[in-house]
């Protein structure tokens, strides 16, 4: 009689599992809203205690107080964003792992050891683990451990959530030979089900489906450099992100003091993996695109291919150099001053020299005094000596008076302003000064096409943040004077009861000195780099100039580059970071892209580049991309039809990737059908995205009008998980096979 289990045994296995299960999330959540209650009455104790000092208390008491005030309200907030992040399931893994020896059975389920693996760690009233953090060493088998290398592993269970609900479970058997027969196992796969749910418009974190290759790339050490590549849909991104959330769990002191910094290549990239961070307890990390690396300076705007090209370029360094170091234009050529009875005059070449002279080992901005000094003496040199008496018998009385007249102060400020780098990247629209400052690194061409490019508009380029930054490195930031206050009290206003509050000056000290604290580092103790093979040489200087002494992850794929010279960018890259060790890993499988999407795409990449970096597509839909030919002077409504067809196919998002210059024609006719679920977005916006849909508008002007060419087309044809249609006037741009 066969005795196998029916369908009906199997639901009911299913559902006591799930109800077990859910009694354990539910008794986590708990745990965690008591801990949310505690940590807010401490925050409430600590702002008590700073408002129960006395006024008349001793000084170093009312210090102390305020201090252990801070403290409380720090920790106490801190663990209150941790608890309250926004988290799609918080328990999302479970271990039962056998202990004992392999030459003997397990009995019964009973037996294994559980552990639960979470996006944090929780414990019970007794400091017993209810959860433990994904990221602590006890947690690696749940990611690590496979039927070769079990890891004491017998079964791994993955808990699908919905908010705090448990909406399924899947169990992958690691030791059939090991499991108790009691030991229930359910599911079709998790990974399988994640990739196959609809997109929207942020990354979600892969926390509870890390695969082992990407779990060694996580945990990799913290020093030095740690190279992610892999091609398109391997989860780079994703699992550069857990790595930051990694490291700042494995050493927090040194991270989060000295600061983590992701740079993306778009500030729409940086919107879309925004929330990645947050949802695993982290929210201490500056995400900046490369267009905002600069303070003060957003630029989205993007320049023309040959345009880019010239400004990411390292001639740039000896362009800027001179520019930095030239003539103020228009400042006066000569200085003529009036001092006692006598015409003292310095010429243009005069000038010159003391200019040289100052600047000889001072960035511009720091140099005035130096500059001031060389003028003095010039001067002195040129003041006839029989009038070297009374006030004016030495170089410094003399310098004292020169320096107090104000035919010299006017001369001065107009010779010797400060500088901002954004003026002095003005003046290359000056094709004459520009040709001069080249020296023959640039051709007239690119001059040309340089200072025009830089005249034809007020707001500055996402390349462009490059050259304001090595700018700013020249001309060095001018010194600061202090207003020399030393009063013992201080008025502040703008209070929200509006009344003023006095200050003493230690507090004005402390307040300066938190401010300080609460502002983004300079330089970072870590740094990681996503599409860093979209980075000019001219950007890799930027960026390395924000982690001097940081440990970096950089994450790319040389195929993917937009940058025409991947040798050349990739060679700055090392000079900046050769003397650090580093730790390379491949990331081999495509998770995002059907293996029909993926397999066009990679025919067209080969045509370029045949020894490109392919993964392997694990994943089919059964539907091939569709090329479409459209009439002339229809694009826009063509590329409607298919964004409507395909909106109607996807439960998730459709992107319409389409060159620059057709964006405002396509966003016109997308705004009529009314959707939230469909954007438009040019290919350089398109990198690290991805989207259940996309159209792909005119690709052979997406080669010709986008910097990388045919890399650049790559990645657009890799941004879709499910369905792609493209559309063009010809069938030229199509691979052979294609055709």
């Amino acid at each position: 009689m066969d005795q196998s289990p029916t369908s009906t045994d199997l639901e009911n296995v299913e559902r006591a599992e799930l109800e077990a299960e859910q009694q354990h999330v539910d008794r986590v959540y708990e745990r965690v809203a008591e801990a949310a209650r505690s940590a807010s009455r401490i925050a409430v104790e600590g702002h008590q205690r700073g408002q129960a000092q006395n006024v008349g208390r001793v000084r170093d008491e009312e210090q102390t107080g305020l201090y252990e005030r801070d403290v409380l309200v720090f920790a106490a907030a801190r663990r209150i964003a941790e608890l309250d992040a926004e988290h799609e399931g918080l328990v999302f893994g479970r271990l039962d792992s056998d202990q004992g020896d392999d030459t003997e059975p397990v009995a019964a389920a009973a037996d294994l050891e559980s552990l639960y693996v979470g996006r944090i760690g929780v414990r019970d009233a007794e400091y017993e683990p209810l959860v433990i953090d994904w990221r602590a060493p006890a947690a690696e088998p749940f990611y690590r451990a496979t039927a070769t290398d079990r890891l004491k592993v017998v079964r791994r269970r993955v808990l699908r959530n919905k908010g705090p609900r448990i909406a399924g479970l899947e169990d992958d058997l690691l030791a059939p030979e090991r499991s108790p027969s009691d030991l229930p196992v359910l599911g079709e796969g998790a990974l399988m089900a994640s990739l196959s749910r609809a997109r929207g418009h942020t990354m979600r974190d892969i926390v509870a489906t890390i695969q082992a290759e990407q779990d060694e790339a996580i945990r990799a050490p913290a020093r030095g450099v740690t190279v992610i590549g892999g091609g398109p849909g391997t989860g780079k991104t994703v699992v550069a992100l857990h790595r930051a959330a990694y490291l700042l769990y494995s050493d927090r002191r040194r991270f989060e003091r000295g600061g983590v910094l992701v740079v993306g290549p778009s500030a729409a990239f940086m919107a879309y993996i925004e929330r990645v961070l947050p949802s695993l307890g982290e929210n201490t990390v500056s995400l900046r695109a490369v267009g905002e690396l600069v303070d003060g300076v957003r630029a989205t705007a993007v320049d023309q291919a040959d345009v880019a090209a010239i400004k990411g370029s390292l001639r740039m360094t000896g362009l800027l150099s001179r520019a930095a170091r030239d003539r103020v234009p228009d400042a006066p050529t000569n200085l003529r001053v009036f001092i006692n009875g006598a015409t003292v005059e310095l010429d243009a070449n005069q000038l010159d020299n003391v200019r040289r002279n100052a600047l000889r080992r001072t960035p511009r901005n720091k140099a005035g005094s130096e500059a001031r000094k060389g003028l003095v003496a010039a001067l002195w040199q040129r003041f006839p000596d029989d009038l070297r008496n009374g006030v004016y018998a030495d170089r410094e009385s003399f310098g004292d008076i020169v320096t107090d007249l104000p035919a010299y102060k006017q001369f001065f400020s107009a010779w010797w302003p400060v500088l901002t780098p954004g003026s002095v990247l003005r003046w290359l629209g000056d094709s004459r000064r520009a040709q001069r400052w080249s020296r023959g690194d640039f051709t007239t061409t690119e001059i040309d096409q340089l200072s025009a490019a830089i005249r034809s508009t007020n707001e500055f380029t996402i390349a462009d943040v490059a050259l304001l930054d090595e700018l700013g490195n020249l001309l060095g930031r001018p010194p600061v004077v202090e207003a020399g206050k030393d009063e013992e009290f201080d008025w502040l206003e703008g209070l929200s009861d509006g009344v003023n509050e006095v200050l003493t000056t230690s507090e004005r000290r402390q307040r300066a000195i938190a401010a300080a604290e609460a502002e983004e580092p300079d330089e970072y103790a870590h740094v990681l780099v996503d599409e860093a093979q979209d980075l000019s040489p001219m950007q890799w200087r930027m960026v390395t100039r924000r982690g001097p002494q940081a440990s970096w992850t950089i994450v790319g794929d040389p195929a993917q580059s937009s940058w025409p010279d991947p040798a050349e960018a990739r060679a700055a890259m090392d000079s900046m970071l050769s003397h650090l060790q580093r730790h390379t890993f491949r990331l081999s499988t495509n998770y995002r892209n059907s293996a029909e999407i993926y397999a066009f795409a990679g025919e067209v990449i080969r045509q370029q580049i045949p020894d490109a970096d392919l993964p392997n597509a694990v994943r089919q839909t059964g539907v091939d991309p569709e090329h479409r030919i459209f009439d002339a002077g229809k694009v826009a409504e063509a590329a409607a039809d298919a964004a409507g067809e395909l909106l109607a196919l996807v439960e998730g998002t459709v992107g319409v990737i389409v060159p620059p210059v057709l964006r405002p024609a396509i966003d016109s006719v997308l705004a009529e059908l009314g959707d939230s679920r469909v954007v438009a977005l040019s290919p350089l916006d398109s990198k690290g995205l991805e989207y259940d849909a996309v159209v792909v508008v005119e690709p052979d002007r997406i080669v010709s009008d986008t910097l990388g060419g045919v890399r650049a087309l790559y990645v657009v044809l890799t941004r879709a998980t499910q369905r792609m249609i493209t559309i063009n006037s010809t069938t030229h741009w199509l691979p052979a096979r294609a055709s």
